[in-house]
């Protein structure tokens, strides 16, 4: 399972122990440099023990299940297994509760990353003229992912994400401004939204205050590059090279996104988020 993060609310982090290991049985995994075997989705991975505990926790990553590592439910797993389902494990019902609570699994992690970003946005305080906007979208994000199974497996997930993004497009507009705002920083902050920046050398790169929402940055050299209020959403972070990056500020930035990235001791971050464990640590 991957790192606990100290996100901006509790319940929001993924907890193990309230969770019937739904990501190792509901989702697939193909045999890649991620996982060291197929999977099919509703299919239990061959570690997952029966108290529902990886039984290789301590050795994913040299046991070649790094895609393990850098996943995370954002608290799905837990109000899935607890609150949808009455803890009422997928184990000893029925195989048509099984399958329901293995297709419901992933429509409440969509909806729980949404709270994510919804929660962080309303932390930041240059985004106040939307503030009202978007606490009522998270009490409708909230409100969704407390339905019945069968009106969650019947939920349309796209066109609620696609409402919210309207408001956090918004909600980085106005970040990235304040970013800016008596920085002596002239002109607009780069737009590298979607940006193919796969491999690309931005060493010491000045991207304080720029959009990376959805850039492919895998393998990008990152190395020294001023991130601080950033928007990271989506940003495709594996392998890339985050030694010594200030990300102090940086917003929308999640810890599966950090735990796929590799980073050095004086790489700085933004409070939503812990170093990860296989970074060094820092001085």
């Amino acid at each position: 399972m991957p790192d606990q993060t100290a996100g901006p609310a509790g319940d929001l982090r993924g907890d193990c122990a309230r969770c019937f290991g739904l990501c190792c049985v509901a989702l697939p995994f193909a045999a890649s440099a991620d996982f060291a075997l197929n999977k099919p989705a509703g299919k239990p991975c061959p570690n997952l023990g029966g108290d529902h505990r990886c039984g290789i926790h301590a050795d994913l990553r040299k046991k070649g299940f790094t895609g393990c590592t850098v996943y995370d439910c954002f608290g799905a797993g837990q109000k899935v297994s607890q609150v949808t389902f009455g803890g009422q494990d997928w184990r000893t019902g029925p195989k048509e509760h099984a399958r329901r609570m293995f297709d419901v699994f992933p429509v409440v992690r969509q909806l729980h990353e949404l709270l994510w970003y919804l929660t962080e946005a309303l932390g930041l305080p240059a985004a106040r003229p939307v503030h009202p906007e978007l606490r009522r979208a998270l009490e409708e994000t909230e409100r969704l992912t407390l339905q019945t199974p069968e009106e969650l497996a019947a939920l349309d997930v796209a066109a609620h994400r696609q409402q919210v993004n309207v408001l956090l497009l918004r909600t980085s507009e106005l970040a990235r401004a304040g970013a800016l705002s008596g920085k002596g920083k002239k002109g607009k902050a780069k737009d590298r939204r979607g940006a193919d920046l796969i491999g690309a050398r931005l060493r010491g790169a000045d991207l304080r205050g720029a959009s990376l929402r959805g850039a492919y940055l895998i393998a990008a050299d990152l190395t020294g590059a001023d991130l601080r209020e950033a928007d990271m959403i989506g940003a495709d972070l594996r392998d890339a090279d985050l030694t010594d990056a200030d990300l102090t500020g940086a917003f929308f930035l999640t810890q599966p996104q950090l735990n796929a990235a590799r980073g050095s001791g004086g790489t700085r971050l933004p409070k939503s988020v812990t170093r990860p464990a296989h970074w060094p640590a820092a001085d």
